[in-house]
């Protein structure tokens, strides 16, 4: 009887030292990571929302970037990091959707992460650097099926939905281009600016800035309606290119098992800053448009958006045996 009452009175204890830890959280600081280089869509929406979320949790948020192997090494790092809240990704559409049919062995599987919350949601772009000839998508095809052995296309890494989109533009027009991969947007937007490849397929608030200052041409955007801050730019379907629609998308998670009180604390201060008017400009200033999507709407999107793109992969032939 003792025993059993001293059980009881321990489990009370637990419980309510749990509660406790729970209530005071988060008492130190919080770190995301992109699994990207510095200046790409994922570093640029991680950074924006740090900064509002730290107000909210009155704790710093510390963006590191773990650029490489396509999202994979920030990614694994998140999967195997302590389930309390401490350590998140700013997820995206390669890592989190593309990857697990593009490649068969992955470090991490969909069960090992929480989802929190989309936090942007992005056309892509076709572009080339502004001193290049070609003016329109229709130029560009002419170009590549001139010379197609001397021809090439940047790319923020191998997965991730520029590379993709690329891939699927040579396949539905017929051009044949070699795949130059970088470790994030920044280095390759850089690399495009240099003239070092013929053209590219971007997230479009990584190449923004450059389109609007005339150092990069932009030819077509992915979604299926202009966007607004180009309205001149033609969609894919209206240069000519079918079946060309993709939306690329970042979110945050956490890894798996973290507590549902912890993640719907990370979930409340991500809505709110991203609800904020001026985040809300800064995105679409972007291109972008904000999400703030609970975490079971967000987990069943990512869902979805994995078969998607295992639809996608085979289809292209684009699977990798290793």
């Amino acid at each position: 009887m003792a025993s059993t009452r001293a059980r009881w009175l321990a489990g009370i204890m637990l419980l309510g030292a749990s509660h406790l830890a729970q209530a005071a959280w988060p008492d130190h600081p919080i770190t995301i990571i992109v699994p990207a280089a510095p200046g790409g869509t994922t570093d640029i929406a991680a950074r924006l929302l740090a900064e509002k979320m730290t107000a909210a949790l009155g704790q710093s948020i510390i963006v590191e970037n773990r650029a490489g192997a396509a999202g994979i090494i920030g990614s694994q790092a998140v999967a195997r990091a302590a389930p309390d809240g401490y350590t998140l990704v700013m997820g995206n559409i390669g890592p989190n959707a593309i990857n697990y049919s593009l490649y068969k062995t992955l470090p991490y599987k969909p069960s090992d992460f929480a989802p929190i919350t989309l936090v942007i949601s992005v056309p892509n772009v076709l572009e080339v650097n502004a001193a290049q000839p070609v003016k329109t998508a229709a130029e560009l095809v002419a170009m590549l099926k001139q010379d197609p052995s001397k021809r090439s296309f940047g790319s923020s890494g191998s997965g991730q939905s520029p590379h993709m989109s690329a891939e699927l533009f040579k396949e539905r027009t017929g051009v044949d281009a070699t795949h130059v991969p970088y470790k994030g947007a920044g280095p390759a937007v850089a690399a495009l600016l240099a003239n070092q490849f013929t053209f590219m397929i971007d997230n479009l608030p990584s190449s923004m800035p450059s389109i609007k200052a005339g150092k990069l041409r932009a030819l077509a955007v992915t979604g299926e309606k202009r966007s607004p801050e180009l309205p001149d730019v033609p969609t894919m379907k209206e240069a000519g290119i079918d079946n060309m629609v993709v939306t690329a998308w970042f979110g945050l998670l956490a890894p798996a098992g973290t507590p549902a009180p912890v993640i719907d604390k990370l979930y409340q201060a991500a809505r709110q800053g991203l609800a904020s008017p001026d985040i809300a400009k800064k995105f679409h200033e972007l291109g972008g448009e904000p999400g703030g999507n609970t975490p079971a709407a967000f987990g069943a999107f990512i869902d979805h958006e994995r078969t998607m793109w295992e639809q996608t992969v085979k289809a292209a032939g684009m699977y990798k045996e290793q």
